[in-house]
């Protein structure tokens, strides 16, 4: 009857006789207590199993009674179960109804935010395939400084080689070494930034993972609510499951349930960012580190072509002071031999002079005289002896003149031979191989 009473909407309609407690009735039984009783000894055994007239109408009433009131009862519980039933139907339906349409509305909630999952998930794998042809274009600038940095460390041991006096400290050598610097450092960012791709892209796939399982959970939660939403009353599947209707403990609350989706979708958008800034940061780094290793290879071969410049302007000088060299000491050549002959020339007068005075040294007693002609021929032996004293001074210097000049052609000649060897390492050695650096489209990546 609690049931009863629950189910109920409305107040029961009144019945024939008013639902209540029927008062015993009370009947006054004749004893047997006169002349004529049987309560004697000799009929002791017939009247053990027997009732009186009056007990037959007091029980036959009884029935009667008991009979009238089940039927009311009965009649009163029929009424009441009928309408029990239209209400209890009307109630079922009416509780269907909303069940089915709670569950329509929760099947529309589930595909939008199925499709938001959706759409981010294809937004990240687009731009997760972007991020690996950005990384790929690191790698493939990182494999092209790897040409540049050896050609500059080629050229620096290259020009190693250069002899003394031109083995200095030259611009080329500082610009060489600026490059080194440059390339090393755009290897270390661009390893850095490789480490920050593949992060990147790690958090990128762990988002998406996380999105393809809510998404997944919500599929699986469309098909189950779509498959009741498709229950009816007329179901062959129906079944009875007594103790499903509890909540779990581990159930989700609406409000969970939608923060739970939001958080992964804002989690993924925010990886989704942060991967299009490392991007637009991937392809700035690219643009300015193939320009910046440009922009020094234009400085290192600018500095290369005044170097050699130098070097062939100095060459032409030294070979032009050779020549000069060499036209002085055939000169001083000529001279010196031109003295030894002077040299020679004077001997023979020398000797004449010196004759003259040593015959006539044997001149007898008085004629041995101071004369004019002995005074003469003095005089002339000591002109010839300054002159020759002269001439040999003046050869000993010719000599340590063409000795110096000789010095200074040795001199000349390693020099030009130095400055050769030092033309052949920059122009030769150093920039035919700096033709094969490589191009800005490979410093960036492309290819």
């Amino acid at each position: 009857m609690a049931q009863t009473d629950i189910l109920l909407t409305k107040e029961p309609a009144p019945q024939t006789v008013p639902a209540c407690q029927l008062p015993r009735k009370l009947y006054d039984v004749a004893r047997n207590t006169g002349a004529h009783m049987s309560s004697g000894l000799a009929t002791a055994g017939f009247r053990t199993a027997k009732y009186l007239v009056d007990e037959w109408f007091q029980n036959c009433y009884a029935r009667y009674h008991q009979v009238f009131a089940d039927l009311d009862q009965s009649e009163r519980q029929h009424h009441e179960s009928q309408q029990l039933v239209a209400e209890t139907e009307a109630l079922a339906q009416r509780t269907q109804q909303d069940s089915t349409k709670k569950v329509g509305e929760r099947l529309q909630d589930m595909h939008c935010w199925k499709s938001e999952l959706q759409r981010q998930v294809e937004e990240l794998v687009a731009e997760t395939d972007l991020l690996l042809a950005q990384k790929q274009r690191l790698e493939r600038t990182l494999d092209a400084t790897a040409v540049p940095f050896s050609i500059a460390t080629d050229n620096l041991q290259c020009r190693e080689r250069r002899q003394h006096p031109d083995l200095v400290h030259d611009c080329v050598e500082m610009e060489l070494l600026k490059e080194a610097d440059l390339i090393r450092n755009i290897q270390e960012l661009l390893k850095r930034t490789m480490m920050q791709a593949v992060n990147q892209i790690r958090m990128n796939h762990e988002h998406k993972e996380t999105c393809e399982m809510d998404w997944s959970d919500k599929v699986e939660a469309c098909n189950i609510d779509e498959a009741c939403c498709g229950y009816h009353n007329q179901s062959t599947d129906l079944q009875f499951y007594p103790h499903s209707a509890k909540f779990e403990e581990s159930a989700s609350t609406p409000e969970t349930w939608a923060k739970f989706t939001q958080e992964n979708l804002y989690r993924a958008e925010r990886e989704r960012l942060a991967s299009v800034n490392l991007r637009k940061l991937i392809d700035c780094i690219l643009q300015d580190t193939s320009e910046d290793l440009r922009l020094q290879c234009d400085a290192v071969n600018l500095a290369f072509g005044r170097r050699c410049e130098e070097l062939e302007d100095a060459r032409h000088k030294l070979e032009h002071s050779l020549r000069k060299t060499l036209r002085e000491i055939m000169d001083q050549e000529h001279n010196v031999a031109a003295l030894k002959q002077a040299i020679r020339d004077k001997e023979a007068p020398l000797k004449v002079a010196q004759t003259r005075l040593y015959q006539r040294s044997h001149r007898p007693n008085v004629e041995l005289c101071r004369d004019a002609v002995q005074f003469r021929l003095v005089s002339e032996v000591e002109e010839l002896n300054l002159s020759l004293a002269a001439l040999r001074e003046k050869l000993l210097e010719a000599e340590q003149s063409l000795r110096n000049l000789e010095d200074t052609r040795m001199s000349l000649e390693k020099d030009i031979a130095v400055k050769t060897n030092s033309l052949f390492i920059d122009r030769q050695k150093c920039m035919a191989h700096r033709t094969r650096y490589p191009t800005v489209l490979q410093l960036a990546g492309y290819q």
